[in-house]
């Protein structure tokens, strides 16, 4: 767990908060220290204003063989034996097969809050992939994704109730667009692009994110 966190997050935070490295890291990750001059870390470790977060799916790890893999499990990222990583199967899953898990963004915001106290925090990504399609009737319903942001934004405002200083949140994305791994297959957008035409069409989803806008507040989760 430590090196999985250390990977995944530690390498990103600790030297801009701590000015270091994780101890834990998996060394293949770390820049050679013919690279990193003696001040670099304490330039990397100036201040910051605020704090952003792309957060999307949790990773959960237990106990197996990474050479003989089971049902929903998939070989660990930070390569020890006799862990792998897993999805549980009472999770609903995204299209793009991410698991929808909202208690790790409360998790993880109320662990920064103690990491980096009073810094400002910002989530800068999140959202979902899903199968989106205009129907007969020339509307987009994105229940999935209505669903999701749904689950986080509650899971976001739980987080300030217990005195995280979260200050503000970025739905990802605005439209469907060009993905790093997937090109135009995979669709992430509030709003619709017919990609032949770059007609536009609001989903369900954006309206759900207007109706939170605009009384900033969100709704119960049914």
């Amino acid at each position: 767990m430590l090196i999985t966190d250390a990977d995944l997050n530690g390498l990103f935070l600790e030297p801009v908060l701590q000015g270091r490295y994780p101890a834990h890291a998996t060394p293949a990750l770390l820049p050679p220290d013919s690279l990193i001059a003696a001040d670099d870390m304490a330039t990397i470790g100036q201040p910051v204003d605020f704090l952003g977060i792309n957060y999307y799916a949790s990773t959960y790890l237990r106990a197996g063989d990474p050479t003989d893999l089971r049902r929903n499990e998939s070989r660990p990222r930070c390569g020890l034996p006799g862990v792998v990583e897993y999805s549980p199967e009472w999770l609903e899953r995204t299209d793009m097969g991410w698991i929808v898990d909202a208690d790790g963004l409360y998790d993880l915001l109320t662990r920064l809050s103690k990491d980096a106290p009073g810094l400002p925090l910002y989530i800068t990504e999140n959202g979902c992939a899903a199968e989106d399609y205009v129907n007969p009737e020339g509307l987009v319903n994105d229940p999935e994704r209505v669903r999701y942001l749904h689950q986080h934004l509650a899971a976001a405002a739980r987080a300030i109730g217990d005195g995280v200083n979260l200050t503000g949140y970025y739905v990802w994305s605005l439209l469907d667009n060009f993905e790093w791994g997937w090109g135009y297959q995979k669709r992430f957008g509030i709003i619709f692009v017919d990609f032949g035409t770059q007609h536009r069409i609001p989903k369900s989803s954006a309206r759900f994110y207007a109706d939170v806008v605009r009384a900033n507040a969100v709704p119960a989760v049914r």
